[in-house]
């Protein structure tokens, strides 16, 4: 069984909590993390960003389609797995997408997530300074690389914002 990790009441949790979660990494989990970033970014159609975050396209949607800015809501399926393969958290899993503001995500989420447009489908491999960093998050362990599979169906605007592409 998964547990949601983006609900209402964890969503305020992460706003607060993301500012606690630091960069420096200590221990065995920070080591193996390296180790599997580094491995990571060295198969075919990875793409590392300047954050460490790694992403690859598995479908892209229309070119037109408006990219979630940072004030936006968006409506996504998704599903989380450890290194390990154990699922922690799966929209598919519940058979319904996820609304949810940008600002209230992990950091790893917040970047990609602007990058992409509706249609698009990527596979993300955070690593744990964007993700939940040292303390970790439920059922997520400290210094824990996490991927991902985003599917961006809608970019909900905030109040103001011109839709365009």
């Amino acid at each position: 069984m998964t547990r949601p990790i983006f609900g209402p009441a964890l969503a305020f949790a992460l706003v607060l909590g993301l500012a606690a979660c630091g960069g420096s990494q200590a221990g065995e989990g920070a080591e193996a993390a390296k180790a599997h970033m580094a491995k990571n970014a060295r198969k075919d159609g990875v793409v590392t960003l300047p954050s460490g975050v790694q992403y690859e396209i598995v479908r892209s949607g229309p070119a037109e389609g408006l990219k979630p800015g940072p004030h936006d809501e968006v409506k996504v399926h998704y599903e989380g797995r450890l290194v390990d393969g154990e699922v922690f958290d799966s929209s598919y899993e519940r058979g319904v997408p996820a609304a949810m503001p940008l600002q209230a995500l992990i950091p790893a989420w917040i970047e990609v997530l602007q990058l992409m447009r509706p249609g698009d489908e990527w596979l993300i491999t955070v690593p744990p300074e964007m993700g939940y960093g040292e303390r970790g998050q439920g059922p997520i362990p400290p210094d824990s690389v996490l991927i991902f599979r985003i599917e961006l169906i809608d970019v909900l605007p905030a109040p103001g914002r011109v839709q365009q592409g």
